[in-house]
């Protein structure tokens, strides 16, 4: 009963807070808004399903951070480097084409968070048809050597963890 009521207690209680913090106030009139704020929007939620990922726990969870945050301190040199020494008319950027084997929509979902962050690269469409994505590169040299850096250093290890 409570269930359906409250479908989500915990994002409903952060909820609350969020809007008494917001409000700046604790009076009862705020807390009771608050309460038919946090109620309305878990039942919103609740009527919108979100699917659960099929996360598997292993050593890829632990080394793909680690592989991000090496290549966006690359990048950051790189790109820094490119802007600095104003070597930019010797830069090629381009459009890239990557053919996936993943089709896990949070995996595609934290892949498009990663190649975003980091600077240089942009996820720019994909191609659910043909499960296809379009990458925007800034220095656009090898096409070969970025579709293997995709598909070897993120696409693998977030196909281990959740396919």
């Amino acid at each position: 009963m409570m269930k359906r009521i409250l479908p989500y207690p915990l994002f409903g209680l952060a909820l609350l807070v969020m809007w008494l913090l917001l409000m700046q106030s604790i009076s009862p009139g705020q807390i009771l808004l608050g309460c038919l704020v946090a109620l309305i929007a878990t039942n919103a939620m609740s009527a919108l399903q979100p699917e659960t990922a099929n996360i598997r726990f292993g050593m890829a969870m632990l080394r793909l951070p680690l592989v991000v945050l090496q290549d966006i301190f690359r990048s950051n040199l790189a790109v820094g480097r490119i802007i600095l020494q104003g070597q930019r008319q010797h830069i090629r950027s381009g459009f890239l084409q990557i053919p996936l084997d993943m089709r896990d929509r949070f995996g595609l979902g934290v892949l498009a968070i990663i190649l975003t962050a980091t600077p240089g690269t942009l996820w720019v469409q994909y191609d659910r048809s043909r499960n296809l994505l379009l990458l925007h590169v800034l220095d656009f040299v090898d096409p070969d050597h970025w579709v293997e850096l995709i598909k070897e250093r993120y696409e693998r290890l977030l196909m281990e963890i959740f396919e």
